[in-house]
């Protein structure tokens, strides 16, 4: 089987990025590298991290090791609330730079809204302005802002984010969002793009799996593919960017084999009719310094 390349978007400033993203999101800092390094294999050539998640360094180790140029692995990281502030984000490049053993980083954004203190998150992503204006960045964005967020932030700043990245799947489409960042040419990217990952304690009383949908396991016999594939395909179809994240090599082989057929415009279409409203993940609006605010250690 051979395979078509993995699509590219062209961000609102000119920056290309590969559609297709391979996310460390959970990953042990101790698997980080083998799991990485397994994805740039398979042909992943964007790895989505963040200072939260604990493992840059060995994102970073992975890239270094795989024999591809720093110009073929698209960089993508994310600034925590502790570090908001203008001289503090600063400094939070710093430390996410000197872990990932990169100069520049691709796309630099603030992990949350952080609406409780608004006042930091503006001061924040002026601090990205001005590493994008110094180009220590490529692009800046943002995650997990909601339309009255991006709102603000427009109004606040200069640059408009390059991307929102946002819980999306069958069962969560954030669609007057979305249109809010077609609006905007904000580009949609996707973190739990097949809902693995959204089963977070506290949150959503009932456990239904997009992986176990019947709709769109049909529609994935339909085209002898598996359900994870066809989530992916839909994010890709739309022109979102998906960050899928597996530590099995199976499945990031799996995860990455999406561009070798395509859904109907009914298959597109049904998917879309499977959204619930229902956010598996944390509310955006209960990320607090004072529940979720830890220290970034130095690089």
């Amino acid at each position: 089987m051979t395979l078509n390349p993995i699509p590219t978007l062209t961000l609102n400033n000119g920056t290309e990025m590969p559609a297709l993203g391979y996310g460390v999101f959970q990953t042990p800092p101790q698997e980080t590298v083998d799991v990485v390094t397994e994805a740039l294999r398979t042909g992943y050539r964007h790895i989505d991290t963040a200072a939260a998640y604990g493992n840059e360094r060995e994102v970073g180790r992975a890239i270094a090791g795989s024999g591809l140029e720093r110009d073929e692995v698209f960089v993508e990281t994310k600034v925590w609330i502790s570090d908001y502030g203008y001289d503090a984000t600063l400094h939070a490049f710093d430390k996410s730079a000197g872990k990932l053993g990169i100069e520049t980083i691709d796309l630099l954004i603030l992990h949350q809204a952080l609406p409780s203190r608004f006042d930091l998150t503006i001061e924040a992503y002026r601090a990205l302005e001005t590493l994008l204006a110094d180009g220590k960045v490529r692009a800046i964005g943002v995650s997990n802002f909601m339309p009255d967020h991006l709102t603000s932030l427009l109004e606040a700043t200069t640059v408009v984010p390059a991307v929102n990245q946002i819980e999306v799947h069958p069962y969560f489409q954030q669609k007057d969002l979305q249109k809010l960042h077609a609006e905007h040419a904000i580009l949609t990217q996707a973190w739990s793009p097949i809902g693995g990952i959204t089963f977070y304690p506290g949150y959503g009383e009932e456990r239904r799996s997009t992986l176990a949908d019947p709709t769109i396991g049909q529609i994935a016999t339909a085209h002898s593919r598996t359900p994870a594939q066809v989530m992916l395909r839909w994010h890709l179809q739309q022109g979102r960017s998906a960050i899928p994240k597996s530590v099995t090599p199976s499945r990031i082989a799996e995860n990455f084999a999406v561009t070798d057929f395509d859904l109907t415009g009914d298959e597109l279409a049904t998917i879309d009719a499977l959204d619930t409203g229902a956010r598996g993940g944390p509310d955006p609006a209960d990320i607090t310094l004072e529940s979720f605010g830890r220290e970034i250690p130095e690089a």
